[in-house]
């Protein structure tokens, strides 16, 4: 082994990464360059003519329990692919670990088994290098399930190091930005991943199951609409008009249902030109969904066993862990109003004082927000946001939201002032909105007339006039309710993910 790459394999294995100075990180990879522009010259670079048959974790799950005789006996032929991500080299042979989408398996490699060319080949190749081998299963004296190697090329040169296998890629900010190297070093952020995959599927099985369709709807829309929200705006060259990233699918969904697609979901990107923290992104993943002949009381009960089922899919229980607090699906999801949630965690405060405009102003303001105009619905609605929001730790609907501030949903028959809504909050996070939607199509224009008047006096988020949206009402929309969950802020959940940025595999970040 040269001294450089010597040096190079202690430095991406020993150090931490933000110990690494730059001469050091700038040494390697020149120095690896050079062992590329060598295997340039073999015409062998970057070959595409290996093909992997065997995982990590299958062969562990098939021949883990077989003893070292038993494989000698039967000759599993084997052919594995991935990243190495540790050399032991000790003369004539050495063993390696490798990582595949599975999980890591070792080899054991040695002179005679592969040849002395190929062996000294294999001595200069580096970490994070990705190798294809084929030989048979062994099991080593300690009992490690190994591949012994007969056969074995490099696929493809790691040009920079890996950080160090101990501590992983520890800086916050780059795990973010390099997502890949977090992927490639950190086994808790592949977890977190492959279970958003399985909780988005699991979804879409129970929606399925459930007599819904899947279906798709614009992510450029002439109107953005479906949510309070500022949105992106972007041009469109060959139409000469703007058109904005779609806020939420609603309005579109809704058309769908006005067509005869009764039950209908989607698993959507949505865009809202926001603020970033630990609960927004600019940029996230929702899921809605739309059945005619039902309200808002029916989606909750709905909305209740879907959570279940996508904790039970993660998880297998619907009890769970989150932020060092336990979070139970199992029992029934409470029900409250915006008023008796205030009144549960401030028993002090009175009925009269909480329809009282100026002191639910001046106790807004004491509670560190800004108060935004509004009727005594909207001021008891920004209470409840600064005082009561943040301790609903179990799943809690608040419901009966107020109209002026809910302009698709449709209002109580028993209260004109109080719309047919709720939203889900579990761990003092919104997880989930819904109602019984709006179908009364000259009540919609005048919301939509409300929502204009509005923007027009500065107010970004509000709604834009949807004169199309209207025109579908007045073909008739039946009574139907909808409802919209929040995925990344669900996966935090069923993750125990402090950020939504630790459950979205590229994150918006600031420039570097």
């Amino acid at each position: 082994m040269t001294d450089i790459q010597s040096e190079a394999e202690s430095i991406s294995q020993d150090e931490p990464q933000h110990e690494y100075h730059a001469q050091h990180e700038n040494h390697i990879i020149a120095e690896r360059r050079e062992k590329l522009a060598e295997w340039r010259l073999s015409g062998r670079a970057y070959p595409n003519d290996f093909r992997r048959v065997d995982v990590a974790d299958k062969l562990r799950e098939l021949h883990g329990d077989k003893d070292a005789e038993m494989l000698e006996a039967t000759t599993v032929a084997v052919s594995v692919a991935g990243r190495i991500m540790l050399k032991r080299l000790m003369g004539k042979a050495s063993f390696v670990t490798l990582q595949d989408l599975s999980g890591r398996i070792q080899l054991y490699i040695s002179r005679d088994a592969v040849g002395e060319a190929v062996y000294n080949d294999f001595k200069h190749w580096d970490i994070g290098d990705i190798v294809g081998a084929s030989g048979s299963l062994m099991k080593t004296r300690t009992g490690e399930l190994s591949v012994k190697v007969g056969e074995i090329r490099l696929l493809s040169k790691s040009l920079r190091p890996l950080p160090d296998k101990f501590h992983g890629l520890t800086d916050v900010e780059l795990k973010y930005r390099r997502r890949y190297v977090d992927l490639v070093m950190n086994d808790e952020t592949r977890f977190v991943f492959a279970r958003r995959s399985r909780i988005i599927q699991s979804m879409r099985e129970y929606m399925c199951g459930h007599g819904f369709m899947e279906v798709e709807t614009p992510m450029l829309q002439p109107i953005p609409g479906g949510a309070a929200a500022k949105p992106f705006v972007t041009r469109h060259n060959a139409l000469d008009m703007d058109l904005y990233l779609r806020i939420a699918p609603e309005l579109y969904l809704k058309r769908l249902v006005v067509g005869g697609y009764e039950k209908v979901f989607e698993v959507n990107r949505n865009f809202r030109n926001e603020g970033l923290s630990t609960r927004h992104n600019p940029e996230f993943t929702m899921m809605e969904f739309y059945e005619a002949y039902a309200d808002y009381k029916s989606l909750m009960d709905f909305t209740e066993g879907l959570l279940r089922h996508a904790a039970r899919a993660a998880l297998n229980t619907e009890t769970f862990i989150y932020q060092e607090r336990e979070i139970d699906f199992s029992k029934a999801f409470s029900r409250m109003t915006i008023l008796e949630a205030i009144l549960k965690f401030h028993p002090e405060f009175t009925g009269q004082q909480l329809n009282n405009p100026e002191w639910l102003m001046t106790k807004i303001q004491e509670f560190g927000e800004t108060v935004k105009p509004g009727g005594v619905g909207s001021l008891q609605l920004q209470l409840f946001e600064a005082s009561a929001e943040g301790r609903l730790w179990e799943p809690t609907f608040i419901m009966d939201y107020p109209v002026e501030v809910s302009p698709l949903a449709r209002a109580s028959d028993t209260n004109p002032e109080v719309a047919e809504r709720f939203e889900l909050f579990i761990a003092g996070r919104e997880i989930a909105n819904g109602f019984s939607e709006l179908n009364d199509p000259e009540d919609q224009a005048a919301r939509f007339m409300a929502q204009a008047r509005a923007k027009d006096k500065g107010e970004e988020e509000a709604m834009y006039f949807d004169a199309d949206y209207i025109r579908a009402l007045e073909y008739g929309l039946p009574p139907t309710g909808g409802c919209g969950i929040g995925i990344d802020r669900l996966v935090m959940l069923l993750t125990d993910s402090p950020a939504i940025r630790d459950v979205i595999l590229f994150p918006q970040m600031r420039a570097e």
